[in-house]
């Protein structure tokens, strides 16, 4: 039987820990990629129990730079092939030492579509870290795949825009189909949020105090009236969420979006496609 996703609660004490197992680290040596695996076991204990995880086997491919240009913007790319679309379940995306590791996790619905599933997003990495991602099966059978990538300080990297610029915008969204990459059964498609996503260790350089936590912590996209994924979201996605993803083509490929972010304020937007 597969486990469902873990709660907001757990997230925070996953995050506790993780972000007191950083400090320590930091405080020592800078880690190396064998000591990037000592935060692994207790986290996969909280997220998966005791399940077991196939390694690199092909089910799920991540793509991230080993050196991020900038931490608090680090690109990220998620492949489920063909041969296992039709069989996706979910999708986790987790960095190991951000004091919230479990940066996102897409929920994928019948207009994902059979074939190849990608989704690319911009994350925040606060120290050099394994990042992991872990596809869970019809079957409930888990895979993964990680890479090691040398980021610090991306959660608490000051805001791009001042407080009262970003509050200004908040919500305000852009959806777009792409035209590139498109087949007669998968289409293409990116959708973009204006919000800080404020991470809680962010200072505001005026009063000299800790922005209080404020994300985007959901998202339902939807082709017509069926979902293509839904997200459950963190402090680590970087500010202005900005979601590339593959769908299943369809006669109305009118796509929407839902997001609602932690103090309980919802944006939507709606874009026609083609054949609609």
């Amino acid at each position: 039987m597969s486990r469902s996703i873990p709660t907001m609660n757990t997230l925070k004490r996953i995050g506790a820990a993780a972000l007191v197992a950083g400090l320590m680290a930091v405080a020592n040596a800078v880690p190396s990629v064998a000591d990037e695996d000592d935060l692994w076991p207790g986290l996969r204990k909280e997220l998966y129990g005791a399940k077991p995880i196939l390694e690199a086997d092909g089910a799920v491919t991540l793509d991230a730079p080993y050196r991020a240009d900038d931490a608090a913007v680090v690109p990220i790319t998620l492949r489920i092939p063909a041969s296992i679309g039709a069989r996706a379940k979910s999708l986790s995306l987790i960095i190991e030492k951000n004091p919230m590791p479990l940066a996102a996790t897409f929920t994928f619905g019948p207009a994902a579509g059979n074939g190849e599933h990608v989704i690319s997003t911009r994350v925040r990495i606060d120290m050099y870290s394994n990042v992991r991602a872990v596809l869970e099966t019809d079957d409930g059978a888990l895979h993964m795949d990680t890479k090691f990538v040398k980021a610090a300080g991306g959660c608490s990297a000051p805001a791009l825009k001042d407080a009262a610029e970003a509050l200004a915008g908040l919500g305000k969204m852009k959806l777009r189909t792409l035209e590139t990459n498109q087949t007669p059964l998968t289409q293409e498609a990116q959708v973009m949020i204006r919000h800080p996503n404020y991470s809680g260790m962010q200072m505001n350089q005026v009063t000299g105090l800790y922005i209080p936590a404020k994300y985007v912590e959901s998202m339902e996209v939807r082709r017509g009236d069926e979902i293509v994924f839904t997200m459950t979201g963190g402090i680590s996605l970087s500010e202005n969420p900005n979601i590339r993803f593959t769908y299943a083509a369809a006669g109305d490929n009118t796509l929407s979006v839902v997001a609602k972010d932690t103090d309980g304020k919802t944006f939507t937007t709606r874009q026609a496609g083609s054949g609609s």
